[in-house]
């Protein structure tokens, strides 16, 4: 019993000196709302907090020499208005001061809301933070004002985790600055870090650190930092054996958590009304209670990138055809894996909607030139792209073979034959076609084209589903101008061919019309084809299995780095700035590098493409987004994920896809469709064919 006690007096002190390092060390704090973060995380680090109702009594009660928090409870409606009263007392007492969301006497700012505009740090602050270091408080509301010499900064600038153009070419409104040697002022509201979001999280947690070591007058370092949205695994933590079914169950449940199934309820009262002219379908999230359709009114897109004041974040209100195949498919395999009949006839809803809505019109008249073609969106029918065309049908030929019905093929077939019949005589089409022009032109025009256009993120998938049905018809039309278009696109690999989002995303697209032209055509050519593309695929392919963005020859891009800060969220635009910026892209490249990695693997047999689709696999199991608080990103894939410090971040100049957008169909369908054919270890090719 002796030795029990001493030990037990051991352990009280050990863990007295470990945890207690805050203890004693008071901070006065005005104007906290219920759950503010930082001052629960002060709490839990054992600072003593004494909460004040407003920033005048914090002010008052605190002892002189205190540290005072002044905490925007009025966010984003009211600022915290400093008097000419508290300004002398705080200089009297000698408090340490951080005013949040805060003015000054005399003030009057405006309120504005941040639009595509970031942090910038533009003086040191503690040893981590550097000037023009980037960090996001997102579509926050601050206060317009002046500062002689801010310490950090909201201004429109282009770079990935630094301002690499600087600050001289851009306007800039202070965000943090010292009023005096007692006085921070930040202009927005920084407390609420997890509630609102705030990323990066490595540089937001040595912000604080630094504020409350300043303030305090002693070293701070916080053991934890609390968020509401993260990976479901660590980068190094096993995964179990369920992971791979698990993370099928959560991505299919998703699609649920966040309401995406269209419903009649709120059809016409949230979908019609941001969905607008397709320009900017954009509007605040769907209420938590809202009800789930059955899939016979279609699917949402998904998540816009942009998070607003609060921290919910925006939804893209659109409805388009090439995201209802992809969800059906979804619904589909995931049905099969997890022996739900729900989720089938959901996919057969969708699949139902999708050639009804989409094959209207001109669409369904045999007479029409562009009969069986499956228009772009609800908002523009008139307008076509193979890839979304063949993305639509790849979703629809899965679901009918799962769900075993014959009902769509004939609309399969019409709709690969539409797409053929406006194919150029070297198995290109182009980008995108429209209607009106067709329809003037006629077929002919399109089959004499003699375009060669080596761009496999426009063109390579609907060659897929050419070879798909020359397997399934044994019509050598389906392969000849496919094989002719690959070889062309192969002899211009890798200085001839044309990217959209950067270089990466074209060798993902490229690589599915590959394996699968080995698969009737298992030439030596055809495998050096794979082996090259899969080569510099691996080149990338970091230890976690992420696959890093690179950018290829600035000429060739179609949307590159930006040249300058103004041109930051004009347009479509990659994650990174530069090669080198540790990013994945869950949008253009690592989901479809995926699938294709994984039918490249059945087909070859390969087992380096098989060790590499299951790398990337358990990559994207790890980061699967888990969280309690924010229901309708639990169980998403976001766009961006920065594998090095394992967080959400990128460069978020997208204009319309941008770091944190999920998508139900790019991204969510062929990740889970993926994921739950490897778990059943077959292919895509091997189902739906049966060979």
């Amino acid at each position: 019993m002796k030795y029990f006690k001493t030990a037990a007096l051991a352990i009280a002190w050990l863990i007295a000196i470990s945890c207690g390092n805050n203890s004693g060390k008071v901070i006065y704090v005005g104007g906290s709302d219920e759950g503010n973060d930082l001052v629960k995380l002060l709490k839990e680090d054992h600072f003593k907090v004494r909460d004040n109702a407003s920033a005048a009594a914090a002010i008052d009660m605190a002892k002189p020499g205190s540290a005072v928090i002044l905490v925007a409870g009025d966010y984003p409606d009211s600022p915290v208005a400093l008097t000419e009263k508290d300004i002398a007392s705080i200089k009297e007492k000698g408090l340490k001061v951080f005013a949040e969301f805060a003015t000054l006497p005399g003030q009057n700012p405006e309120i504005k809301e941040i639009s595509v505009e970031r942090v910038v740090v533009a003086k040191e602050i503690g040893e981590e933070l550097k000037p023009m270091d980037l960090l996001t408080i997102n579509r926050a509301a601050y206060l317009e004002t002046q500062a002689a010499d801010p310490i950090m900064v909201i201004a429109r600038v282009a770079g990935f985790d630094t301002a690499v153009y600087g600050l001289k070419d851009t306007p800039y409104s202070p965000l943090v600055f010292k009023q005096d040697d007692n006085l921070w002022i930040s202009t927005s509201k920084l407390s609420d870090f997890a509630r609102l979001r705030l990323i990066p999280e490595r540089k937001w947690k040595p912000f604080w650190e630094t504020m409350i070591s300043d303030l305090t007058g002693r070293k701070v370092t916080f053991d934890s930092w609390p968020t509401l949205i993260s990976p479901a695994y660590s980068k190094n933590q096993n995964l179990p054996a369920s992971a791979r079914k698990d993370a099928v169950a959560k991505g299919i449940e998703w699609f649920f958590n966040g309401h995406f199934l269209i419903h009649p309820d709120w059809k016409e009262s949230w979908l019609m009304k941001y969905m607008g002219d397709g320009t900017m379908p954009v509007g605040p999230e769907l209420p938590e209670d809202a009800s789930d359709g059955d899939g016979s009114l279609g699917v949402l897109e998904g998540h816009c990138s942009a998070v607003y004041k609060d921290g919910r974040q925006a939804y893209r209100y659109w409805v388009r055809d090439d995201v209802q195949g992809e969800s059906a498919m979804a619904f589909a395999v995931a049905g099969e894996l997890l022996n739900n009949q729900e989720y089938k006839k959901i996919a057969e809803n969708i699949s139902d909607y999708s050639f009804k809505e989409f094959r209207d019109g001109p669409r369904n008249d045999p007479s029409s030139p562009t009969y069986g073609l499956l228009g772009w969106a609800y908002t523009h029918k008139w307008v076509y792209y193979g890839d979304d065309n063949a993305r639509s049908l790849l979703g629809t030929i899965m679901t009918s073979k799962i769900i075993g019905t014959d009902k769509w093929d004939q609309k399969i077939t019409e709709a690969i034959d539409a797409n053929l019949n406006t194919t150029g005589k070297n198995g290109f089409r182009g980008p995108r076609l429209h209607d009106q022009d067709i329809q003037k032109n006629g077929l002919k025009y399109y089959q004499d084209r003699d375009i060669i256009n080596p761009h496999p993120h426009y063109e390579s998938w609907i060659w897929a589903c050419y070879l798909w049905q020359y397997a399934n018809t044994g019509d050598r039309k389906y392969l000849d101008l496919t094989e002719k278009a690959i070889s062309l696109t192969m002899a211009a690999y890798p200085d001839g061919w044309s990217w959209t989002n950067g270089i990466q995303q074209e060798r993902a697209r490229m690589l599915l019309p590959l394996a699968w032209l080995y698969r009737v055509s298992p030439t030596t050519e055809h495998k050096e084809w794979i082996d090259r593309i899969t080569a510099d695929l691996a080149k990338n392919q970091v230890e976690c299995g992420a696959i890093r963005e690179e950018l290829g020859d600035q000429s060739k891009g179609q949307y590159g780095a930006e040249k300058s800060n103004a041109d930051y969220g004009r347009s479509e635009a990659p994650l990174i700035f530069k090669n080198g910026d540790p990013v994945a892209d869950m949008l253009y490249t690592s989901n479809f590098a995926f699938f294709a990695l994984n039918e490249a693997a059945c087909a070859t047999g390969d087992p380096e493409i098989k060790k590499m689709a299951e790398s990337l696999g358990d990559f994207l199991i790890r980061i699967q987004a888990r969280s309690d608080e924010r229901k309708n990103v639990d169980g998403a894939w976001f766009r961006a994920f920065n594998y090095r410090d394992w967080d959400y971040w990128a460069s978020n100049a997208d204009a319309g896809w941008g770091a944190q957008s999920t998508l139900t169909g790019w991204i969510q369908s062929w990740i889970v469709t993926t994921l739950a054919l490897m778990e059943k270890g077959t292919s895509y090719w091997d189902v739906t064919l049966g060979k």
